[in-house]
């Protein structure tokens, strides 16, 4: 079976190595500039789908280069221009076309003992390569508590910057961001309180 019956582009190793250096330098200059749209918006396909996943019931997906780089690279980066998210692993699979890569997210702070601002946990992307030195889909994945965990931190210092406030006053109002979709209907307030009371029954009864 040929890569083009199994949608698989036909690629050497060696292409997608060029292509991640080529994607690790693009993400170094975006950090230098704080500009994302720029550095990385043309090392997608006009057909592209990026998406994430924000908790048991929803999900952020941009549809096409256009909404990556508006949304994804664009909206939902302002007030992160300045953050930083070192590569530390790669691991690719050419005979698939696919690569994945680990990083960190690195706030540009530090706190009172000298330690940075980390999200812990493990973060990374998942891509399908498409030829042309492009990437036709990606999905992103990192660790949402201990990402809800640090910005809890980071608003108690006084250091969210008023555009990230801005987003999180709007999703804690129940308003979806450009890009976020529900996976399925909320749950209902008898169903959460049932749902909670029952784990306050089990955490202090062992029942």
């Amino acid at each position: 079976m040929t890569a083009q019956e199994t949608n698989i582009p036909a690629c050497t190793r060696q292409e997608l190595e060029d292509m991640v250096e080529r994607w690790l330098q693009a993400n170094r200059d975006a950090e230098q500039e704080g500009n994302w749209t720029k550095y990385l918006g043309p090392m997608y396909t006009e057909d592209a789908e990026y998406g994430w996943n924000i908790g048991p019931n929803e999900e952020f997906i941009a549809h096409g280069r256009q909404e990556i780089c508006d949304i994804a690279l664009g909206y939902q980066m302002r007030g992160f221009e300045q953050w930083q998210y070192p590569y530390h692993d790669i691991i690719i699979d050419e005979k698939r076309g696919t690569v994945i890569g680990f990083w960190k997210q690195r706030a540009p702070y530090k706190r009172p003992d000298g330690s940075d601002y980390e999200i812990a946990g493990i973060g990374g992307s998942w891509f399908e390569y498409a030829g042309n030195y492009q990437w036709k889909w990606q999905r992103d994945f990192f660790d949402l508590g201990n990402a809800k965990a640090m910005f809890f931190e980071l608003a108690g210092a006084g250091l969210l910057e008023p555009v990230v406030k801005e987003k999180i006053h709007r999703q804690a109002q129940g308003e979806l961001l450009p890009g976020h979709r529900k996976l399925r209907p909320d749950l209902s307030r008898w169903q959460k309180f049932r749902n909670f009371s029952a784990m306050v029954r089990i955490a202090m009864t062992g029942r």
